[in-house]
């Protein structure tokens, strides 16, 4: 963590632990919807509009995991593949 201190105003920056990065999670917990015959994007989308953490199956701790990351944060991790993916970082 690495603290910075501009005027009165204070900054802290948590470095992200690979394991419980925002791909590696979305990863995880992708594959365990996808082991439990769920599907993966409707149950997602259903977590993160609702904040109801029983969208996430219990298997391989995915929903643990997944309360683990901000929801804002989830979406941003996958606009930016999205838009890396369709390369409109370019225009």
């Amino acid at each position: 963590m690495a603290e910075q201190n501009l005027g009165n105003t204070q900054f802290f920056k948590v470095e992200a632990d690979p394991d419980t990065g925002v791909k590696k999670v979305l990863s995880v917990v992708y594959d365990a919807l996808l082991e439990k015959g769920y599907n993966p994007v409707n149950q997602i989308v259903g977590y993160i509009m609702s904040g109801d953490p029983t969208y996430i199956t219990s298997h391989k701790g995915a929903r643990s995991l997944i309360m683990k990351v901000e929801r804002d944060e989830l979406v941003e991790e996958m606009l930016t593949e999205y838009i890396k993916s369709n390369e409109w970082a370019r225009k």
